[in-house]
């Protein structure tokens, strides 16, 4: 891999191709077809901001989503954004429960890729996942995209 000069290549993501969906139906729809929810979507947050403070608004998106519901980020099990970790944990949300073992446990954008158009999917369906694996819990996804906008969504994932 070439090296690009001041960005050193762990910091660089590759291009990704991807696709994604996520099916949301109410209740009344899912017992109608025999289905089962796997999660249950709580509140949602959506923020713009100047392009240059882009990678704040996913925090800030998230904190809206919060609000709405009377969370706080401490609520929160697991975190799942395509900020790096250790971004996430010191954005100025609050986050103080955000640890290695609660934002991106299996990997963030950098390792798993941001494909445009499908990271929203990706991270939200790797956030039910995992909440399922450890016996459900509250889950929260951020994104930050196109042009300073920041959006989240907080889920709620009842056992495994």
């Amino acid at each position: 891999m070439a090296t690009t000069p001041h960005i050193p290549p762990v910091t660089r993501r590759a291009s990704n191709d991807g696709a994604g969906a996520v099916v949301v139906a109410s209740d009344e729809w899912a017992k109608q077809n025999g289905k089962s929810a796997i999660a249950t979507v709580l509140a949602y947050g959506q923020v713009a901001d100047d392009f240059a403070y882009l990678a704040r608004t996913p925090a800030k998106a998230a904190m809206q989503a919060l609000e709405k519901v009377g969370k706080k980020p401490g609520d929160v099990d697991l975190w799942r954004s395509t900020r790096p970790s250790h971004r996430w944990r010191s954005t100025r949300c609050g986050c103080s429960r955000s640890t290695r073992d609660n934002v991106n446990v299996n990997g963030g954008a950098i390792a798993l890729g941001h494909p445009i158009g499908a990271s929203g999917a990706r991270i939200v369906g790797a956030l039910v996942h995992e909440l399922r694996r450890r016996g459900g819990g509250l889950g929260c996804a951020a994104i930050c995209s196109g042009g300073g906008q920041g959006d989240a969504i907080l889920v709620e994932v009842n056992g495994g």
